[in-house]
């Protein structure tokens, strides 16, 4: 009969499995695996961790099920596992383990260097950051949550991790740090504050997750008033707790009158590519895609007025359930064909320049002309003219 021990430990190879069969541990950053395995996600769990049973969250007691509470701990790698719940909603987890890695890898940390992390959650990210700067590096870690700082604290203190936890909002970045050379937050922003920017040298690196679907890696502009950069990949992030704007969906010039096929647009949305630059151009509306292949269906989700529809093939065509969702769905395809007409760029292709000017969103070319306008200080997509591929 397996113990509580051998079933953790069989359930970190799987993981660890996982990541190498699928060519996901980052090449460019063999220090990140090294990092995990020095540092398990096991040692900055609770005790108590909590999974989905399809209606609520349920908790999943380490001593009495130890087996359970070790798959949930080491889950496949894009899953993650929910650390705190609060009034019924999901309000810490330890991240995913491959997305973990890329942000990483993002980040190009070095042995020495000095780095901010804002969100400091269980600990685990802090002690990966601690792990490849090394003793003569720097970490300082800000939470919001005193009680989760707390823990992390100990924890990290237990597994020989140095580094600095502080309680306070994020949002202001660490006040009186000297600029560090890299600044990582763990939760989602819809506008990047200026005092990240600050935060961080000439020359630094600035990753963040970015309206709850995709991560950045902005490089500071030598004169510290800017940063640009690349999307990175496509994720689900937790958002800042104290971010209590709401993204609204800028007002898209016509197109004119070309049709759109339903059909199409329904299978690209079914893919990576559209569903970010709708993300960008109609950050109003959640799109979220479930199952694959025939299965696959697409919900959304106007916020803030909760407005929503379930959207799936159906014979003849797509049907939108609810008068409200055909409303959103029909908003939807002013987005598709703007993408339609820029070439179908894909997520590569975008990026983002953050100044005091505000932020703003673009593809292939940071310096191009505006593509979708929002207000002053909003998120605006810029694009230079594509021409279709033959």
């Amino acid at each position: 009969m397996s113990t509580g021990d051998d079933l953790l430990h069989e359930a970190r190879d799987r993981l660890d499995a996982a990541m190498q069969s699928r060519g996901l541990w980052p090449e460019g950053s063999a220090w990140v695996r090294g990092a995990m395995a020095g540092f398990p996600r096991h040692r900055f769990a609770p005790d108590v961790v909590w999974e989905w049973d399809g209606w609520r969250w349920v908790a999943v007691d380490r001593e009495r099920e130890p087996g359970r509470w070790a798959a949930l701990v080491y889950p496949e790698p894009q899953d993650s596992t929910v650390t705190q719940v609060t009034d019924g909603l999901s309000t810490s987890s330890l991240s995913c383990t491959q997305v973990v890695a890329d942000m990483l890898d993002s980040l190009m940390l070095e042995p020495g260097q000095s780095v901010v992390e804002l969100g400091t959650g269980s600990g685990w990210n802090a002690a990966l950051l601690a792990y490849r700067v090394g003793p003569e590096g720097r970490v300082v870690s800000v939470e919001t949550d005193a009680g989760l700082a707390r823990a992390a604290a100990e924890r990290l203190a237990t597994a020989g991790a140095r580094v600095e936890v502080r309680t306070g909002d994020g949002t202001a970045g660490i006040a009186g740090l000297e600029p560090a050379d890299r600044l990582v937050a763990t939760y989602a922003v819809e506008t990047v504050p200026g005092a990240w920017i600050e935060q961080v040298r000439p020359g630094g690196r600035v990753v963040f997750p970015w309206g709850r679907l995709g991560h950045f890696a902005l490089t500071v502009a030598e004169d510290g008033k800017s940063a640009t950069g690349w999307l990175q990949g496509l994720a689900t992030f937790m958002s800042d707790r104290h971010e209590t704007g709401t993204a609204t969906s800028p007002a898209l010039a016509p197109e004119g009158e070309e049709a759109v096929d339903d059909q199409e647009m329904f299978e690209d949305l079914t893919g990576g590519h559209l569903l970010f630059a709708l993300r960008v151009s109609h950050p109003g509306i959640v799109v979220s895609v479930e199952g694959s292949g025939a299965q696959a269906r697409i919900r959304l989700r106007e916020e803030p007025s909760g407005r929503s529809a379930l959207v799936e093939r159906a014979d003849g065509g797509l049907v939108a359930v609810s008068g409200e969702g055909r409303e959103l769905w029909a908003a939807l395809r002013a987005g598709y064909r703007l993408w339609c007409k820029r070439g179908r760029p894909e997520q590569w292709d975008f990026g983002m320049t953050v100044s005091s000017a505000g932020q703003t969103v673009w593809i292939h070319d940071p310096v191009s002309g505006p593509y979708a306008g929002g207000a002053p200080g909003r998120t605006t997509l810029r694009s230079l003219p594509v021409t279709p591929s033959e």
